[in-house]
């Protein structure tokens, strides 16, 4: 099997959650292979001051919305096809965690775990699934999952790991409905174990049992991940690969 990114140059990929940790490490390796990169995120301004320090041949927009909120994600999309172009790649990598039991946890941090890991997700996958089937182009989806979202390790996570659970669902739901419909989408979910990002091993407000369970398992960087998404990103136009999951050693 031969690997190649080459297709993707000076195409565009969107990025969710691309103002820090996994989501900028994406970024900043995306524009380096020649993709033309769109993140979206809260604060923006983190993308912006990444996007002043790119070279000429390197191409990254900035885009802010809260993916939580329907209306604006569907804003962000309609200005990256109407100032940018076609999306051809969407990785979501927008995402929270939190560090409590469930019985700590109030419905509103309920709410928003559900509303960005699943319901935030769900709709810019699906509004992005129709604008390549309007343009008729064989793109790539890509979640950040975890590997939450495939066993349930502590009770520290309250329903973190349920949401991550709902991911692993959608992937292989909008695998079998991209096929019934005969488009050539790929999905692939990118299920990393403990990753250091502010979320988790940099959060300083960590309960003890998640500091506990931190301090006893092997540690990935945000450049791990993005070698599985690069990896996904080159397999040939017959190869889809399904699932990644990636533990630290």
């Amino acid at each position: 099997m031969v690997l190649s990114i080459a297709k993707w140059v000076g195409k565009v990929a969107v990025v969710t959650g691309a103002s820090s940790g996994i989501g900028a490490a994406i970024v900043d390796r995306l524009i380096e292979k020649g993709v033309i990169v769109v993140g979206i995120a809260r604060r923006v301004e983190l993308i912006e001051k990444r996007a002043k320090s790119c070279t000429v041949k390197e191409k990254l927009y900035a885009v802010k919305a809260d993916i939580t909120k329907e209306d604006q994600i569907l804003k962000a999309l309609k200005w990256v096809e109407d100032n940018v172009g076609p999306i051809h790649v969407l990785i979501n990598s927008a995402g929270v965690i939190l560090l409590k039991g469930l019985t700590e946890t109030s419905t509103e941090d309920m709410k928003t775990i559900l509303e960005l890991n699943v319901l935030g997700l769900s709709i810019i996958t699906r509004e992005v699934v129709k604008m390549m089937q309007a343009h008729k182009i064989s793109g790539h989806i890509i979640h950040i999952n975890s590997t939450f979202g495939h066993q349930v390790m502590s009770h520290a996570f309250s329903i973190y790991p349920a949401s991550k659970f709902a991911v692993t669902a959608l992937t292989e739901t909008l695998r079998q409905e991209l096929n019934s419909l005969g488009l050539k989408i790929k999905v692939t979910s990118v299920s990393p174990g403990l990753v250091a990002t502010e979320m988790t091993t940099l959060n300083k407000d960590i309960l003890p049992e998640a500091k506990e369970m931190f301090d006893k398992i092997a540690i990935l960087q945000p450049a791990d991940v993005v070698d599985a998404v690069v990896y996904a990103l080159s397999t040939p136009e017959h190869v889809q690969v399904h699932e990644l999951t990636l533990t630290g050693l």
